[in-house]
Parts: structure tokens; C-alpha cells; sequence
């Protein structure tokens, strides 16, 4: 049954008073190309239009509005009708659904941080946010360094690989036609935009001037880029720009007949003839009593810095550099009420510092000593609260190190507030996701995605293509829009995801097989060899459910050969069928690319039309590349695989070729796992981001995704380096991956991919394993992972391949494994279902609980019912830190010892044993 939003009797009454403030509201809509007719939910204003999709999910447009599906979001349909209430008062739009308040000034244009604002509540907090806040084009004026990741970003991602860059980053791609970075300016006269740029070999193997667009108010420019000497050196490229007076809409964007491939840093208005400008240092800012303030906004002294090189803070960084009784941060706090004691509110994080043991530090504010914890790692957070005496008025509030022993923390925000203020949360991501983690030691620097910690977020559409879910074909939007979802789901973080599914469309689900044991090693085989390795599976009692065969099988080339090598696969359908007879399923390893020797290469590029591109790869120079958002690529690119063999899945490893896609609105990799899926049920494959947006193993976010992957893909995380530190980063990486994106099924090499601590020799000729200790342990994190898939390069991953406690210690858990399959296939109908992910970061279930943020990367929920500590230190014993949430009491998997909830403990494991518990 619809709810109307306004009450039957009310209506001529609130029709009046709308036409009273020249508002001009209307409650339908087109209908869309599924076709959904008009809702009540849908309430417009001018340019501006809102759809109540849920009490905590509101849909915002301004400029041309859009009904169809969009790459991006194509469950709009999937939502109730709900009821709230809508009014006009003193030139303000309220839309009040009683969990979430939005406001928009009516006619004030296009949204921005000052005329739409929400309000919320998560926990006991009150949350008042402008969502829309820099996602509009900024102001940049004459004579001032621009950075070009804080412009308005339209399809080039942020990255960080390169050296000698201002600001957080700099913008990277510019492949896609419409890639661009926007600002405005009330700047005048005649005037230069210089642009701050590296050009250098790209992936189109070129080293040459590239060209980009300067759009002014609809008037193209072109802008020349020569090269610069690497990516690590940056030129300035300047356009003569004759502005009149007014505000004009600039924007540095790749046009059809552009070349792109450029990285751009900054940008400024200059005078012709003046200097580039140097960046300007932040100045301290005020921080107002009973608000969240960020720690490194204040005065900065003896070491003090502001850094950005961890994830899950609030702002632009954090306050680092906290290392001796000289450091310190001083804060002007307004506004204090009374003289009197109040409490501090301190967000810290407390990991690892160099070779120190991990340990609880203090630091003083104003003199009172604040004990800080240690927390899972420096990307996990926990407020803790001390009393401290402020006298009426303005304040300085002075965070310091008591001892050279104390400190060495990073502290993200402070809040000066009454005593008996709930805890309150920052706009800080929970979670994150990048494309890949190749090359990563450790932990990596992460994208936020859906969660934040003060219960809100912003989906920004405004990027995406439109799309027909029937056809599966992609159309760019016509018109200039804003068009983003309002999530305000508090501190219910599953209800977000939840409706994140539904919006979005489900995470997949992949066949049951598919969460068992996957083998799968970058070693040349031969089948009969693979034959062997499957025979001792068997004979060791150990499953195996998948089994990869990686690029050495083909030919010509083993990097991108598109025919088998009959020397190691005499007959791959025969060696496939060999595999199914015993249950196990097949997977191909490929490399989108092909050499121009290659024998299949003359009637692929008939079929691509002689459109195939010749860029050099690792295959060498005669190699050859496809444009995904091409029909005739696309399908010289798939015929290639017909052609080829017919696995249960191909494993696309794109990770250094530089295929791409060309399809406007729709991330690379997002569309090509659509394909693989559309032919497969799934695609294995990195996601989020392509590899021109910022490179191999960027963390780089593409506007026009990452929310399409989910609902094709299991994600191939990539090449890590085999160490402790990196096995300790992917216990929180998994859930934290999940909890951004929605995706459940992320898959990482267990063993890491190469180097790190894989220096003994191996058991085959030129291989190489892990120490036993780590090798044991990773087994046993992939035992309570979405994907358990043993995996290197050249490295042994086989249990028989270490020592007795080694080898006895995976092969139990190879078989626990096994023994879980149904309950982890339960637990991906559930993700799929409801959008709760496999693998749950603790604050998805304990989000009241400071516990829960600060332990997110030690710990986490598998399933409902398992709580899962994996040991990441070496030896053949280990000690864990394991915080039992409470509620309930939980019993050890292992040794049936019960732990009371709401505690913490230290927990013995041998390498026989893990930290496991079930919920009582």
C-alpha cells in the first residue's frame, strides 16, 4: 500500500504554502525504462529533484534527472514506498522520513556544501553533514596552486606511485572520452591555466606529446603536453585564457580526438609571466567546544606533522610526528560554556612503532595524562575520554608528550565536550577497497567506500553510464547532473549494506565449489605433472576442489600465446575431463593480449576490424592489445578463448597489458567482468578501477564504479610479498574490502605471491618456500576466508612440501575447510541476500562498542557464529590478544575453553591450533 507524504486533509493547505514560497513541488515522475510510473516518494524543486527510496536512503539530482538504470545502480525498483513528510519554511525544502532530515534551499542551484544539508542519528549522537560537500566544482582562483585531486574529479583516479607530487596525490589516466577534473573560478582578465603534468612511456607504449582539452564555459582549447623525462618529473603546460567577468566552469578534460595518458598534479590562473605557485601550508583552524575537530588543524610544533600514509581518519590526515617531549599540537578551543572540568575525546591510533614492542603509550592534554591502548594496527582507531579543566570562553588545548617513552601515536580528532557526551564518531571511512594489492609489503593505503563511522555517506552516480539491465548495452547521460544517494544508516551498518545491495544489485554468489580449496601455483607444468600433484592430494587425504593451470601452457607465447603448448598439454580436453571425473574444477590463466606472430592474430584483427592497437607488452614489442568497450575487440577477444579451450572459468590477469576500455561511464574493469561473467557465472579478476587509472598496483578509485563489481566478480586481490606484515594487513583487509564495497568474495594469495620471507629452497627446481610457521599460519587464515586459494610464484604451497608440524598443521585445516563448505555457502547465500558480508569486520555487528573499531584488524566475524583471531607472529607457539564481545560467552573451537563476553584475554595457540570461537 503507498503512504502519501502528505496527509489527504493537509494537502490544499500545504499546496498553498508551497506556491506562497515560490516553490514548485511536484510528486511524479517519468516513468523509467523498467517501467516503474510515478511515486509519491519523488519530490522536485526546480532543477533539483529527491526520491525517498527509504527512511535512510534518499536519491538527489539536480540538472537532468535520469529514471533509467545506470551501470552503477539498477535496483531503484527494489525499495517500498515510504513514509515521510515534506514542507517549505523561510525558503528551505525539508524532507523529514523521521530517521534522516534533508534540506535543500530552493532555488539556490546546483548542490553544495552550503545549501543542502542532513541530519541523523548514529548511537546517541546527533550527525548533522552536507553530503554533497566536495563533490561539486570548487572555486579556484588567480594566483593560487590548485590541487588537482581536490577539484572536482570525473573519471581519472587519485594515485600516489609516483614521486615528487603536491597535496595527497595526483590525478591519473585520462583514457576514457569525458575523463576530467572541473573547478570554477570568479578569476578575470587575461589570464594562463598552467598545469602542473608527467608524461612518460604509457601503457600504449608510446613516448610522445599527448594533448588534453581546457573547456571554458563550452569553449574548447587544446592543451599540449611534450614529455617529461619518467613519471617521477613533473613540467608545467600552459593555455592563454581571456575571461570576462563572472563566475566561469573550467574544466581539463580528455576529448575524443585527445591522447590522454597523462598524469596531472595541480593546476593554477596566472598573470602571463608570473611563477608557478608553491603550495600553500594549511593555517591552524578554531575548534569549536561539542564538536569533532581534526587534531592536526592546530598549531604544530617539534615534529608534529600532518600525514595521510594510513587509512580510516577523518579530514585530510592526521596529527603524526608525536615522538619526543618537544612534539606537540596546540588546539584553540571557543565556545567552552563555564570555567570547569569537561571530558577530551581523543581518536588515536597506537600499531607498531619500528622495532619497539607493540605496548600501551600515554600523552597529556593540557597536563592530564591520557592512556592509550594499543590498537590492531596504525589503521585501526579507538576515542577514548579523560577529564580535563577549561576555563570560559576560548581555550588552548595543548596534546603533548609526557615522556620520550610515551607517544609515538597518531591522533585523528579531539573533542572538547560535557561530561556524560556519548563518544562521538568522526566522517571516517570503516574499510576500504583498492584494485589490487600487487607489490604490497604490509598494509596498503585503501579507498573508502559505503561505511563511515558518524553513519552516513555519499554515493556519487553523477559518473555512471546509463544502462538497460535487458540488453546489457551502455549509453552515456545526455545533460550536466548531479545524481547521488544519501545513505544515513546511523551506526546500523548492516541496514546500509543491505540497502547498498538492493540499490546496487547483490554481491554474487558463486558456486558451491567455489569455497572449497583452491591450488593454484605460477610454476611450469606439464598436465601429467598437475596429474601427479592431484594424485597426492588424494593419497594425503587433503581436498581439492579447483585447480588452476597458470600462463606457462601456452604458445607461441607463454605470457599471451593463444594456442596450447602440446609439449606440457599434449590434450587439455582430456586432462579437463581427467579433472571433472574426480570433482575438480578448471581454471585458465589469461593475459589480454596477443603478439602479432601469434598464428590466431591475423583473423583476431579481421574480426577487431584492424582496430587491435600494437603497444609492447610483457610479451615484447609485437604485441598487441584490445579496447573492451569495442564490439569488434570485444569479440575478437572472446573468440580468441573459444578458440582455445573451454575451462569452467578463466582467471583474467590483467595486470600489466595495456588492454583497456573505451566504454564511457562504466569503470574498465567493471565491464569486462560483466563480460566474463555473462559467459562464465562469474569472473576471477581484479576490480574496482582499471589498470590505465593510476596503475598496476594503485590504489586508484574510478568514479563510474567500484559498486557494478559485486554483482559479477570474485576478486583477484593480486601479488603480494610473503611476510608476516602482510599476512597481519589481510586479517582486517577482507572484511574491510567487504564492508566498502559490498563485495564478498575476495580472494588473496595465501602464502603472499613472491619475495618477502620465500628464500629457502623449495622442493622443485627453482622454487623456493616460507618459513614453516608462516606458511602453517596463512593456511589457517585461508581456512576462514571468502576464497581459500593457495597460490604463488614459484614458491611451495603444497602441505607435503614442509615439515611434520607444518605440513600436519594445513592439512587439518585444508580439511577443516572442507568440513565448513556448507556453513560458508550459507554464509554467501546471506551476503547475496542481504549484503552482510561472508567475512564481517567487528563493528558490523558491536558498532556501539570502541572495542570493535579498534581490534578490526585482528580480528572478525566469519559467518554469524565464528569469532576468528588469526596468529600473525612467528613461532611454533603464539600469543594472541582477543577481545570477546559481549553478550555472549564464546567457546574455543579448538580446546572447548569458554571466554566470558565483554573481556579481553591472551590466547596460546600451537601450530595445530588457531584462535577460533563459537558464539554460545
Amino acid at each position: 500500500m503507498f503512504h502519501r507524504s502528505t496527509p489527504r486533509r493537509g494537502r490544499a493547505a500545504a499546496t498553498v504554502a508551497i506556491l506562497a514560497a515560490g516553490l514548485a513541488l511536484a510528486a511524479s515522475s517519468p516513468a523509467d525504462a523498467h517501467g516503474h510510473g510515478a511515486h509519491d516518494s519523488t519530490v522536485v524543486s526546480g532543477k533539483a529533484r529527491f526520491e525517498v527510496l527509504s527512511p535512510t536512503l534518499i536519491r538527489t539530482e539536480y540538472g537532468t534527472f535520469t529514471d533509467a538504470s545506470t551501470f552503477n545502480v539498477i535496483g531503484r525498483d527494489s525499495f517500498r514506498p515510504v513514509r515521510f513528510t515534506k514542507r517549505t519554511e523561510k525558503g528551505w525544502l525539508t524532507i523529514d522520513t523521521g530517521a534522516l532530515t534533508l534540506r535543500y534551499k530552493v532555488g539556490s542551484g546546483s548542490f553544495t556544501a552550503d545549501n543542502l544539508d542532513i541530519k541523523l542519528r548514529a548511537g546517541r549522537q546527533t550527525v548533522q553533514a552536507a553530503p554533497w560537500a566536495g563533490h561539486y566544482p570548487p572555486s579556484c582562483e588567480a594566483g593560487v596552486l590548485c590541487e588537482a585531486e581536490a577539484l572536482d574529479v570525473r573519471g581519472p583516479g587519485v594515485a600516489t606511485d609516483h614521486r615528487d607530487y603536491t597535496g595527497k596525490g595526483f590525478t591519473a589516466g585520462y583514457t576514457g572520452t569525458g575523463d576530467a577534473i572541473v573547478f570554477t573560478t570568479a578569476a578575470t582578465g587575461s589570464l594562463q591555466l598552467a598545469v602542473r603534468y608527467a608524461n612518460s612511456t604509457g601503457g600504449d607504449g608510446q613516448n610522445v606529446t599527448r594533448t588534453l582539452t581546457v573547456a571554458v564555459d563550452g569553449t574548447n582549447r587544446a592543451l599540449s603536453l611534450p614529455p617529461t623525462a619518467n613519471w617521477d618529473t613533473w613540467g608545467v603546460a600552459t593555455v592563454p585564457l581571456d575571461l570576462a567577468s563572472g563566475t566561469h566552469q573550467i574544466s581539463v578534460v580528455k576529448g575524443a580526438n585527445d591522447t590522454g595518458n597523462v598524469n596531472i598534479d595541480s593546476l593554477a590562473l596566472i598573470r602571463p609571466g608570473d611563477a608557478y605557485p608553491a603550495p600553500a601550508p594549511a593555517a591552524p583552524q578554531p575548534c569549536p567546544f561539542g564538536t569533532v575537530c581534526e587534531a592536526d588543524q592546530g598549531t604544530l610544533s617539534g615534529g608534529a606533522r600532518t600525514a595521510s600514509d594510513h587509512n580510516g581518519y577523518a579530514g585530510e590526515g592526521f596529527l603524526a610526528g608525536l615522538e619526543n617531549t618537544s612534539s606537540s599540537a596546540a588546539l584553540t578551543v571557543t565556545g567552552v560554556p563555564a570555567k570547569g572540568t569537561y571530558r577530551v575525546q581523543v581518536r588515536y591510533a597506537n600499531g607498531k612503532a619500528g622495532a619497539q614492542p607493540i605496548q600501551t603509550r600515554t600523552m597529556t592534554v593540557n597536563g592530564t595524562t591520557v592512556t592509550l591502548p594499543a590498537t590492531s594496527s596504525w589503521d585501526y582507531w579507538r576515542t577514548v575520554e579523560a577529564p580535563v579543566t577549561l576555563d570560559k570562553g576560548t581555550n588552548t588545548v595543548t596534546l603533548a608528550c609526557p615522556t620520550a617513552a610515551s607517544c609515538n601515536v597518531n591522533v585523528d580528532t579531539v573533542a572538547l565536550v560535557r561530561a556524560g557526551t556519548p563518544l562521538l564518531a568522526p566522517h571516517a571511512a570503516l574499510g576500504g577497497y583498492r584494485r589490487g594489492l600487487d607489490g604490497v609489503n604490509g598494509a596498503a593505503l585503501t579507498e573508502p567506500g559505503l561505511l563511515y563511522q558518524d553513519g552516513w555517506s555519499l554515493l556519487d552516480d553523477s559518473a555512471s553510464a546509463l544502462y538497460n539491465t535487458r540488453t546489457g548495452k551502455v549509453t552515456p547521460r545526455s545533460g550536466q547532473a548531479q545524481d547521488g544517494y544519501v545513505f544515513a544508516y546511523g551506526q546500523d551498518y548492516t541496514r546500509g549494506l543491505n540497502e547498498l545491495s538492493k540499490l546496487t544489485g547483490p554481491t554474487k554468489l558463486l558456486p558451491k565449489w567455489a569455497y572449497g580449496v583452491w591450488y593454484s601455483e605460477y610454476y611450469d607444468r606439464t598436465a601429467s605433472e598437475f596429474q601427479d600433484i592431484v594424485k597426492r592430494f588424494e593419497s594425503e587425504n587433503v581436498p581439492l576442489d579447483v585447480l588452476i593451470v597458470d600462463t606457462d601452457f601456452k604458445a607461441p607465447d607463454r605470457w599471451n600465446g593463444w594456442n596450447f603448448d602440446t609439449s606440457r598439454f599434449p590434450d587439455y580436453k582430456a586432462f579437463q575431463s581427467w579433472l571433472t571425473k574426480r570433482g575438480i574444477r578448471t581454471s585458465l590463466n589469461i593475459h589480454p593480449s596477443i603478439l602479432g606472430s601469434d598464428p590466431k592474430f591475423a583473423q583476431a584483427q579481421a574480426t577487431a576490424k584492424g582496430k587491435l592497437k600494437k603497444t609492447g607488452c610483457n610479451g615484447g614489442a609485437d604485441c598487441y592489445t584490445f579496447d573492451f568497450g569495442d564490439p569488434d575487440q570485444l569479440k575478437a577477444y572472446f573468440d580468441l578463448h573459444s578458440s582455445l579451450a573451454d575451462p569452467d572459468f578463466w582467471w583474467l590477469d590483467w595486470c600489466c597489458d595495456a588492454s583497456t576500455s573505451t566504454q564511457a561511464g562504466v569503470t574498465g574493469d567493471a565491464w569486462i567482468n560483466q563480460q566474463y561473467a555473462a559467459r562464465d557465472g562469474f569472473a576471477f579478476s581484479r576490480a574496482y578501477g582499471s589498470l590505465q587509472a593510476g596503475g598496476y598496483g594503485n590504489p586508484t578509485a574510478v568514479p563510474t564504479g567500484p559498486w557494478a563489481d559485486k554483482r559479477t566478480t570474485l576478486h583477484f586481490t593480486g601479488d603480494t610479498v610473503s611476510t608476516w606484515e602482510t599476512l597481519q594487513a589481510q586479517v582486517g583487509y577482507t572484511p574491510g574490502e567487504s564492508a566498502a564495497t559490498g563485495l564478498a568474495a575476495v580472494s588473496h594469495d595465501i602464502g603472499g605471491h613472491t619475495g618477502g620471507l620465500s628464500t629457502e629452497k623449495g622442493a622443485e627446481p627453482d622454487s623456493t618456500k616460507l618459513p614453516d610457521d608462516l606458511y602453517a599460519r596463512w593456511v589457517q587464515l585461508g581456512t576462514f576466508q571468502p576464497i581459500d586459494r593457495l597460490h604463488s610464484n614459484h614458491s611451495d604451497r603444497l602441505p607435503w612440501q614442509y615439515g611434520p608440524a607444518a605440513s600436519a598443521s594445513a592439512k587439518k585445516f585444508l580439511q577443516l575447510r572442507e568440513k565448513l563448505l556448507p556453513y560458508t555457502y550459507a554464509a554467501a547465500k546471506e551476503a547475496t541476500r542481504t549484503g552482510t558480508p561472508i567475512v564481517r569486520p567487528m563493528y558490523l555487528a558491536y558498532p556501539g562498542q570502541q572495542e570493535a573499531y579498534a581490534t578490526a584488524g585482528s580480528q572478525y566475524l566469519y559467518g554469524d557464529d565464528f569469532l576468528v583471531a588469526p596468529v600473525t607472529t612467528p613461532g611454533d607457539t603464539a600469543t594472541t590478544t582477543v577481545w570477546f564481545p559481549p553478550g555472549h560467552n564464546w567457546k574455543d573451537y579448538f580446546t572447548g575453553k569458554v571466554y566470558q563476553g565483554g573481556t579481553t584475554a591472551q590466547v596460546t595457540s600451537t601450530m595445530a591450533t588457531m584462535p577460533v570461537f563459537v558464539r554460545s
